[in-house]
């Protein structure tokens, strides 16, 4: 059903792979999805992945603070060395601060200019250059959604992105053999609308598209489209509700009861998508169907 739809969509459908290396010299990778927009190089993906680049911004001034004053104290020649360490192992430290960021964006050597990331809406907008995409998506109208339409995710689940950081040049490097990163698409039908409030300037409703079926990690900032290619959505979070019943079973010789749930999926819905382009003048397509 939507292998056609798989295949337009997955040509400007992306994987995002945002890498931190903290002040113990942990390295780590979060693997999600992005969607190109337009020919200006206008891209979609999700807030929360970017939930990194916010605490490297909080954390930079800790860190210049940091090393200020161990410059000073390296520097102060009236005192000898062990008091020296001693007043530096006294000084404000968190060794998960992260000290470096990067986004790979789908390929080498695409970086973004413009990043706008609304939390409340989890959505990302990013200005990407060079542009990498043949075509790009044609975005749901939203004036006529219709619950029990069959709908696919899109995105880079079910596998997992490891680094390391080179301190020569100041950059992560991949793990041999982590591209290309393979797709898996998961269907579902659209059940409702979420409405979850206003934005803290209440500019925006905080509104989703919900799916039968869960958003697997890797798959967040990716596309839920249809057996068209529209886009419906960009896949957001899975939310699990609780089914009220618990069957027992033996687990190590133990009876146990199972709760269980149905996870579904919500993804930004296609009416706060095309405000939030259309308020920065970020032209994008619209599908005809009223």
């Amino acid at each position: 059903m939507f292998a056609n739809a798989c295949d337009s969509v997955s040509k400007f459908t992306h994987p995002l792979v945002v890498s931190t290396r903290s002040f113990d010299g942990t390295v780590g990778c979060s693997l999600g999805s992005f969607i190109w927009v337009n020919t200006d190089g206008w891209a979609l993906s999700v807030a929360h992945m970017f939930g990194p680049f916010l605490k490297y911004q909080e954390d930079a001034p800790k860190l210049s603070l940091y090393h200020e004053e161990k410059k000073r104290i390296e520097g102060d020649e009236k005192l000898d060395p062990k008091q020296k360490r001693k007043k530096i192992d006294r000084l404000s430290l968190d060794r998960g601060w992260i000290t470096n960021f990067s986004v790979w964006w789908g390929a080498d050597g695409i970086s973004h200019s413009v990043l706008k990331v609304n939390p409340a809406l989890d959505l990302a907008i990013a200005k990407l250059s060079p542009v990498n995409s043949p075509i790009f998506p044609v975005f749901k109208n939203p004036t006529n959604i219709r619950p029990g339409t069959s709908l696919c995710k899109l995105g880079y689940p079910l596998y997992q992105v490891k680094a390391s950081f080179n301190e020569a040049d100041n950059s992560f490097v991949f793990a041999p053999g982590t591209l290309p990163v393979p797709r898996f698409p998961i269907e579902g039908i659209y059940t409702r609308n979420i409405l979850a409030g206003k934005t803290p300037d209440q500019k925006y409703d905080m509104k989703f598209i919900e799916t039968s079926s869960p958003g697997l990690r890797g798959q967040s900032g990716g596309p839920v489209f249809d057996v068209n290619g529209n886009v419906w959505g960009i896949q957001s979070r899975t939310t699990h509700f609780p089914l009220g019943f618990s069957p027992k079973v033996i687990k190590n010789g133990k009876e146990v009861e199972e709760n269980q749930f149905l996870n579904a999926g919500w993804a930004v819905h296609p009416e706060v998508i095309t405000k939030a382009l259309s308020d920065i003048g970020v032209q994008f397509e619209l599908s005809r169907e009223s």
